[in-house]
């Protein structure tokens, strides 16, 4: 990789030294397509290492999972020694040089893990080390919280294809089998035009595709879209030792975006830090019930992107769905209560359901 790492550097020295402007956008723009694909070629995990025995995979216990980053420095163990129940201490898995589980949270129910995520921030965005796994493992998280400068946490998850607080852009993009490139747009672009976006294909040897421009998105965010393996997950930045800086310094960064102030050393407004972080994972709560009316409230969390009947079965139990007949669902989620519905119904918070099997 020794020849990729020199091949990233002269790149990105070749951008920072290039004048912004209408005459230098397309090199601009191939620069960054070329950058891309040396950088994804960093993550790939490599072909002759076939050897699985030393895959780094954390079991996704729990009902969602929080990687935290930051430098050691920032208070991250007295952190994680106030927020998670010390009976989880069991649950530090060791991987080699990577203790990567320091434990549970529990919160209104929910078991959430939390990852603590070392040496992501030093050297991973090289491929370094066990770089790649770590980012495997953060890019499976639904929330990250970052203990650090946000200003240089940012950079370094943008460069390993994470993307915080941001959505995907609104680009349709379809490789095709002939007809070259037919491009088109429902809104005004101002960052990209039609010979920008060839010339960026050209470089990923794509010679023929549909793009259509929803929004209007920079060259950057059009090449995340045919890279294709970019996650985009939501992000709290935690400022802890607030009790050394002045009230104006916490209320200016209290008021950033996506921002929660704490102390650990003084255990101020961890609650609150709770909540938000709750608010973020937007899990939602479901029950089940026994035959007999009587309801054994066992709370199921799926994550908000997809609670369907299907994803509560498999909750339950992983073969519950092969053998599903229809379920009865009492709440918010159905028309009248109970009503009968197939796998494919989705649950909203705090409904109770009863799978009724073949």
């Amino acid at each position: 990789t020794m020849g990729i790492l020199e091949k990233i550097s002269e790149i990105e020295k070749e951008i920072s030294r290039t004048q912004k402007n209408k005459a230098t956008e397309y090199h601009l723009g191939l620069l960054k397509a070329k950058l891309a694909k040396y950088r994804s070629q960093l993550l790939e995990p490599s072909k002759s290492a076939g050897a699985k025995g030393e895959g780094f995979d954390v079991m996704k216990s729990g009902d969602a999972r929080v990687a935290l980053i930051g430098f050691p420095s920032v208070g991250k163990s007295t952190f994680l020694s106030l927020m998670t129940s010390t009976a989880s201490e069991a649950a530090s898995y060791e991987f080699t040089t990577l203790t990567c589980i320091p434990g549970v949270i529990e919160y209104k129910g929910a078991n959430i893990q939390l990852l603590d995520l070392p040496g992501i921030i030093e050297g991973a965005a090289q491929g370094k080390g066990r770089g790649r796994q770590v980012i495997a493992v953060a890019r499976t998280a639904d929330v990250v919280i970052m203990m650090l400068d946000a200003t240089k946490g940012d950079k370094e998850l943008e460069s390993v294809g994470i993307r915080l607080n941001r959505t995907k852009p609104n680009i349709y993009f379809k490789p095709k089998k002939g007809g070259g490139l037919s491009y088109n747009s429902t809104v005004p672009l101002t960052h990209c035009s039609e010979k920008l976006v060839q010339l960026i294909l050209h470089e990923y040897k794509i010679f023929n595709a549909e793009v259509l421009f929803r929004e209007d998105s920079t060259p950057d965010e059009f090449i995340d879209v045919i890279v294709g393996n970019r996650v985009y997950m939501p992000c709290l930045y935690v400022y802890n030792k607030v009790d050394q800086i002045s009230i104006e310094e916490v209320d200016r960064l209290a008021r950033r975006p996506h921002s929660v102030v704490i102390s650990c050393g003084m255990k101020l407004n961890l609650d609150y830090l709770l909540e938000s972080l709750w608010e973020y994972l937007a899990l939602i709560c479901i029950y089940t019930k026994k035959r007999g009316g009587i309801s054994t409230h066992t709370h199921t969390h799926t994550h908000t992107h997809t609670h369907t009947v299907y994803q509560c079965c498999h909750r339950i139990h992983r073969t519950l769905a092969s053998q599903f007949k229809y379920a009865l669902v009492w709440g918010t989620s159905t028309k009248y209560s109970p009503q009968r519905v197939g796998l494919t119904h989705i649950m909203e918070h705090e409904d109770v359901i009863q799978i009724v099997k073949k």
